[in-house]
């Protein structure tokens, strides 16, 4: 009974699958009309998933840099932090304007390889992280692009940009560390496995939990949205109505 309703709340918050599956073909359905566009399923769902990315990856960065053997893995995981924690910020100034319910926990798939990585020491432990993050990253590629390129939502446009930005960076740190095996790592990127939804979607909050925060770096340099400006054509930062239910 408490798996059955676990999987039926999760299904109302995040209806299309997330984690490395591209969003789905039906995801152009219209959930709301708002001041900044129309917001489809596949919308709703890429805001997730970018805030599910940085609960995994951002701390792994801090796994990165305590366990990294390398220089190359320590600056890629210094490049994780950052990058989340800018992420991070657009998303949740964006999430309550579009009227999206955002995790606080990663899915279970993404906390499988949090599992993985730590369970890995020395160089093996350089080499799993550098491979699962660029599979990983290299597998979401792809899903940014084709958001940016179809979405009619400014302000998921402008979360679009910022993402292809820093997927883009992440997947170039990984092959800098010179440990990604291409063969191994293109393969299960373009190979996932078939789990279940429930493996795949991050479980939705409990009803009025703050949500977590990934604090920037001292150092940090990557910059979040700026809403105003993203904004812009809009006119104004009205909360967007809440979707109709459906059958």
């Amino acid at each position: 009974m408490g798996g059955a309703l676990s999987l039926t709340l999760a299904a109302l918050a995040y209806p299309s699958m997330l984690g490395l599956d591209t969003v789905s073909t039906s995801g152009d359905r219209i959930i709301a009309n708002t001041q900044w566009g129309p917001l489809t399923e596949s919308d709703r769902a890429f805001v997730v998933a970018v805030r599910a990315a940085g609960l995994w990856e951002y701390p792994v960065g801090f796994i990165g840099l305590q366990k990294g053997q390398s220089e190359g893995v320590k600056t890629a995981s210094e490049h994780l932090i950052d990058g989340h924690a800018a992420l991070d910020t657009t998303c949740r100034k964006i999430a309550p304007m579009l009227n999206i319910t955002l995790p606080n926990v990663a899915s279970p798939q993404q906390i499988g390889f949090v599992n993985s990585m730590n369970a890995k020491t020395g160089k093996d432990f350089d080499i799993e992280f550098a491979n699962i993050l660029r599979m990983t990253h290299g597998s979401i590629f792809n899903t940014v692009a084709k958001v940016r390129s179809t979405t009619k939502n400014t302000l998921v446009r402008a979360l679009a940009d910022q993402a292809n930005d820093t997927v883009l960076d992440h997947i170039t740190v990984m092959e800098q560390t010179g440990m990604v095996d291409f063969d191994q790592t293109l393969f299960q990127q373009t190979t996932p496995p078939k789990l279940p939804k429930s493996d795949m979607t991050p479980p939705p909050p409990p009803a009025g939990q703050p949500l977590i925060v990934l604090t920037p770096p001292p150092t940090a340099t990557s910059t979040p949205v700026d809403i105003d400006a993203a904004s812009v054509s809009g006119g104004g930062a009205a909360p967007a109505p809440a979707p109709t239910p459906t059958g």
